[in-house]
C-alpha cells in the first residue's frame, strides 16, 4: 500500500490577502489552475494518488472544485429531458485520485490539523506538505531516504535565493563587492515531509508542528534532512504569486509534470 499524502490547506494566507479574501490560499491560481492542483499532480507523477486534505478557512471552495472536477476537464453531453449527463471525452487525462476532505477547524495549528486526520492514516508512514509550495523534488528518492534513515520524520531542506542583496566589506569598512540576492548557505524547511505514524504520539490538538514538535524531535535525534538542490518556491506573498504566474506564462515550469492534460 502506497503512503497517503496529507496536505495542509486550512490556513488563512493573510500575507496574500489580495487573493485570499474570497478563497483559501491553496485555491489561488497559477496559470488558471489552483496551486493545490499543481502540488497534487506532482505527487501523482510519482504514483502517489491517495490524498487527505486538511481543510479550514473557506474549505468549501476546495470541496466544490473537486466535486466539479470532471465537468471542468471533459466534454459533456446532457439530455435535458431526463437530466442524464455523460462524459464524451477520452478520460485518459483524468487523474485517478482518492481524496479525503477533512475539516480540521478554522483556527487549528499545523500539528493539531495533522492530529485530527490520524484516523485516515492506515499505513506505517505518510507524506506531508503545505498547500502553497512548489518544487521538483524527487519524491521517490525522498521516500527511499526516509526508509534508509529510520527516523520518525524527514524534512526536505532547500536553499532558496536570498530576498536581499549581500555586501562584502573589508576590515577597514570599505565595501569590496556586491552579490545580488545570492543563494543562502543554510538550508530552510522546504515543506515536503515524510513521517512515521509514531508522530501522532507527539501531537495534540493545539501544538505547532514547526515549533515544539520539531524541537523535541531534534533533541531526540528523530528528524532527518533530505537535501534538495533543485527548484523550490513558496507562494507566500503577492510578489511570489506574480512571479510563479510569469514563470507559467513563459513556459518556465520546472515543477510541472507530464500529467498536465488540462
Amino acid at each position: 500500500m502506497k503512503p497517503k499524502v496529507v496536505i495542509l490547506c486550512g490556513g488563512k494566507g493573510t500575507r496574500l490577502r489580495e487573493e485570499t479574501e474570497k478563497k483559501p490560499k491553496p485555491m489561488v491560481t497559477i496559470g488558471h489552475h489552483p496551486i493545490l492542483l499543481h502540488i497534487m499532480k506532482h505527487y501523482s507523477h510519482y504514483g502517489y494518488n491517495s490524498f487527505v486534505l486538511c481543510l479550514g478557512y473557506k474549505g468549501e471552495f476546495i470541496k466544490e472544485y473537486f466535486l466539479n472536477y470532471i465537468d471542468r476537464c471533459c466534454d459533456l453531453q446532457l439530455n435535458l429531458k431526463d437530466g442524464v449527463k455523460s462524459v464524451i471525452k477520452d478520460q485518459k487525462g483524468l487523474d485517478n485520485w482518492d481524496i479525503i476532505f477533512a475539516d480540521t477547524g478554522l483556527e487549528t495549528n499545523t500539528g493539531g490539523r495533522i492530529k485530527r486526520v490520524e484516523k485516515y492514516i492506515k499505513g506505517e508512514y505518510f507524506f506531508l506538505t503545505y498547500g502553497d509550495g512548489l518544487s521538483n523534488v524527487n519524491l521517490k528518492e525522498l521516500e527511499k531516504f526516509f526508509l534508509q534513515k529510520g527516523r520518525i520524520g524527514l524534512v526536505t531542506g532547500t536553499r532558496p535565493e536570498s530576498k536581499y542583496g549581500q555586501i562584502a566589506v573589508g576590515s577597514d569598512s570599505i565595501i569590496t563587492g556586491f552579490k545580488e540576492k545570492p543563494i543562502l548557505s543554510d538550508y530552510i524547511n522546504g515543506g515536503f515531509f515524510v513521517f512515521n505514524r509514531k508522530i501522532f504520539d507527539y501531537l495534540d490538538e493545539n501544538c505547532v508542528l514547526e515549533k515544539e514538535i520539531f524541537e523535541r524531535l531534534s533533541r531526540e535525534k528523530e528528524l532527518a534532512l533530505f537535501r534538495h538542490e533543485g527548484f523550490w518556491k513558496c507562494m507566500d506573498t503577492y510578489k511570489d504569486y506574480q512571479e510563479l504566474n510569469e514563470m507559467w506564462k513563459n513556459g518556465n515550469t520546472p515543477w510541472k509534470s507530464k500529467l498536465w492534460f488540462i
